[in-house]
């Protein structure tokens, strides 16, 4: 038999026999279908009306005066860090316990990142350890708000009003936090966001740029596109045809209407959505609170939590399994779960590059160990939920799951 064919049948036996339950799943339905049928029978299908009125109706949701739409959260931060005036020499203040893309735009700017460790509990960035990591090379402070959970803004803030630096959000998982009496994206002078499929609310790929700052916003559209003074659709008007100039080098980082137009269907649904995350996450804690773990810590008074990721910290020592033998049980019971993340520290480049060790951001290397993100969609069924949990009890050795 040929190697191929021995791994493919070795692949098939270790697969589960049962409906896979896929992590991240998007509620993609007839609406979403009918409003890309319409955009693709407008024959617009690149930035044009429905980007613009996407826009808008997110600068709504969230509070802020502007908005705009890019291809992708690291999009946004790559261009919010540029808008920031962060280059070569340049020092920007984030945490380790992210995706590689929120450290990696700020190596594209030709600045450093500087890493400082988190808070066990909450997973986000330590503010008491920011200060000690600033010094005069410190452009920005770059927050991320992990699983959905805000940061401490006003410690972040009153941190970076103090030494005049930036404060970027990255709220790639907080579509709907609320900090204080304040929408995350309402908060800061710059917060990214993203719509990539596994998010609260998708575009297939996409991010968004939210700011109250006019000027801002324009050089945001204009660096997204290339550098044009006008894209395409605004090129016509009553008085004809209007020449764009290119005003600086900029970048091909400019959503569709095709994305749009799921966006569109998708943004008014997110409060629901975030209602059937809730009631998953209540089943979920009232499940797990008694096995070798640690649920998510409860969300302060003053924010609301987006509830984007259900993070199980594994006790591996009382369990006597590895995060990955965890991952791989669930995986034999047709349950799909994700990690966040491998703490970016670890990672081969930022080893080499910096000479980071293991434990010298030590809460982020012990999460980043021992988590497990479990399916938290809005799609999910009660079946599906209650699946879900017999299967994490069976695994820990729940004696009321046998």
């Amino acid at each position: 038999m040929r190697p191929g064919r021995r791994l493919y049948r070795k692949f098939l036996l270790i697969m589960p026999q049962r409906d896979y339950i896929v992590f991240g799943q998007p509620i993609l339905g007839e609406a979403e279908l009918a409003e890309v049928t319409e955009t693709l029978r407008s024959c617009w299908i690149g930035t044009g009306p429905r980007t613009a009125r996407f826009e808008a109706q997110f600068a709504e949701y969230v509070g802020a005066r502007y908005a705009v739409a890019v291809n992708s959260c690291t999009a946004a931060l790559h261009l919010s860090l540029l808008a920031a005036g962060v280059g070569p020499g340049d020092e920007v203040i984030t945490t380790p316990l992210t995706f590689a893309s929120t450290a990696n735009v700020i190596i594209h700017c030709g600045a450093t990142p500087v890493f400082v460790d988190v808070e066990r509990s909450t997973m986000n960035i330590d503010p008491g350890q920011i200060e000690k990591a600033i010094t005069p090379h410190t452009k920005a402070i770059l927050p991320v708000h992990f699983a959905g959970r805000p940061c401490d803004m006003s410690a972040i803030r009153e941190i970076a009003g103090r030494h005049g630096v930036t404060v970027i959000e990255d709220a790639a998982h907080c579509i709907e936090g609320r900090y204080r009496d304040q929408k995350v994206g309402s908060i800061s002078p710059l917060t990214c966001f993203s719509f990539y499929v596994t998010k609260n609310m998708t575009t297939a790929e996409g991010g968004m740029i939210t700011t109250d700052d006019e000027q801002l916003a324009a050089t945001l559209k204009m660096q997204a596109l290339h550098g044009l003074s006008r894209d395409a659709w605004r090129r016509f008007s009553d008085d004809g045809y209007q020449h764009y100039e290119v005003t600086c080098p900029g970048y091909k980082y400019n959503m569709t209407d095709l994305q749009a137009a799921i966006g569109l269907c998708q943004l008014p649904r997110l409060e629901p959505w975030l209602l059937r995350r809730e009631e998953i996450w209540r089943q979920y804690d009232e499940a797990f609170m008694k096995l070798p773990c640690h649920t998510p810590a409860p969300a302060a008074d003053h924010v609301r939590h987006a509830r984007h990721l259900y993070t199980l910290v594994i006790d591996t020592e009382r369990l006597g399994k590895t995060r990955d033998q965890v991952i791989a049980d669930l995986h034999l019971q047709g349950i799909g779960v994700g990690v966040h993340y491998r703490a970016v520290h670890l990672h081969q480049y930022y080893r080499a590059r910096f000479g980071y060790l293991p434990d010298q951001f030590p809460n982020a290397n012990w999460i980043s160990e021992r988590t497990v993100s479990l399916p938290l969609s809005a799609k999910l069924s009660s079946d599906s939920v209650s699946r879900i949990i017999n299967a994490v009890a069976e695994i820990f050795g729940d004696e009321r799951s046998l």
